[in-house]
């Protein structure tokens, strides 16, 4: 949409190849970062114990630093359970830090740490 452009657009966001299935093994987001000299990711999506928690996964094991946005992801409720708290404890147990939208917003304005 046009109206994103100019945040996606510029210069610094990393656009990478779309994923096949929910994690980043598949495309080319760990090279873009890597190409770029980036080692700290900030980590939000549209499903939490889907594509978020796998990009999470891949990214740690390749050695980046992450944080998750715990408020700025979702998950679906099943009747087996909640998608969305069972992210969370995951993201708890790998995530160097799992924090809410105005804490990150907060540390990335002022270039300090999300926590």
């Amino acid at each position: 949409m046009a109206v994103y452009k100019p945040y996606i657009q510029d210069g610094k966001t990393v656009v990478t190849s779309p994923h096949k299935l929910y994690g980043p093994d598949s495309n080319d987001l760990v090279l873009q970062l890597r190409k770029r000299g980036i080692n700290k990711v900030i980590l939000a999506g549209m499903s939490a114990n889907l594509c978020t928690e796998s990009h999470l996964r891949e990214l740690m094991e390749q050695g980046f630093e992450v944080t998750v946005v715990k408020d700025a992801t979702a998950g679906a409720q099943v009747p087996e359970g909640d998608g969305y708290q069972a992210a969370l404890v995951n993201f708890r147990y790998i995530a160097n830090a799992v924090v809410p939208t105005d804490v990150a917003v907060k540390g990335i304005k002022s270039g300090g740490e999300l926590k």
